[in-house]
């Protein structure tokens, strides 16, 4: 009876230590096309770059290049150290919500390519001013800028993969991602980030 005791205590042991470590596993997300060039899947659907549109998903850390409402492709992404807030001010570390447009994009010591975009719009202004004014930030906080979408330092594509938020408000891609959207985005591309 003793020895039975003894080997259903570790079956039943062995069964939550194995239902523990199926649950620790992170959920696998799959990304719409994300292993075919992004130059093939425009070519082959006769799209042209002035049809793209960026939709940059904070909840679920994905950038995706869109036609309408049509997605094309999905690449990984991660934030600003605090990825769920929406940006109120500099030094923050939030990425901000809104539609934005590109100002430049150009190579980056530190990070390959960076698409620099317009925040603050008149938008960002509106929320700065009004968290001012209802006391949530500093009388005397500055509203911040210099945002963009760029890469990861070299050999650190593994924190997108880790979900590492490690910017302080940009939304940063793998080498080889930004490297493939770099071409694409253009002055009048719509830049959309979301909650």
């Amino acid at each position: 009876m003793i020895i039975l005791s003894v080997i259903l205590i570790g079956m039943v042991c062995y069964a939550i230590e194995s239902a523990d470590e199926a649950d620790s596993s992170p959920a696998q997300i799959t990304y719409t096309n994300y292993n075919t060039p992004l130059k093939k899947l425009l070519t082959d659907k006769g799209i042209k770059n002035e049809e793209l549109h960026i939709l940059v998903d904070k909840s679920d850390f994905i950038l995706s290049v869109k036609k309408g409402e049509a997605v094309i492709k999905q690449y990984p992404i991660v934030l600003g150290t605090n990825p769920v807030d929406d940006k109120r001010q500099q030094g923050d570390r939030c990425t901000p919500e809104g539609t934005f447009h590109m100002i430049s994009k150009y190579p980056h010591k530190s990070w390959d390519k960076f698409i620099w975009f317009d925040y603050p719009t008149a938008d960002s202004h509106k929320k700065f001013n009004k968290a001012k004014a209802d006391g949530t930030i500093s009388k005397d906080a500055k509203i911040g800028g210099e945002l963009g979408i760029h890469g990861v330092p070299s050999g650190c594509n593994y924190w997108v993969d880790d979900k590492a938020n490690w910017t302080w408000g940009c939304v940063s891609l793998k080498i080889e991602d930004v490297n493939e959207i770099y071409d694409f985005i253009s002055k009048k591309t719509d830049i959309i980030i979301q909650k």
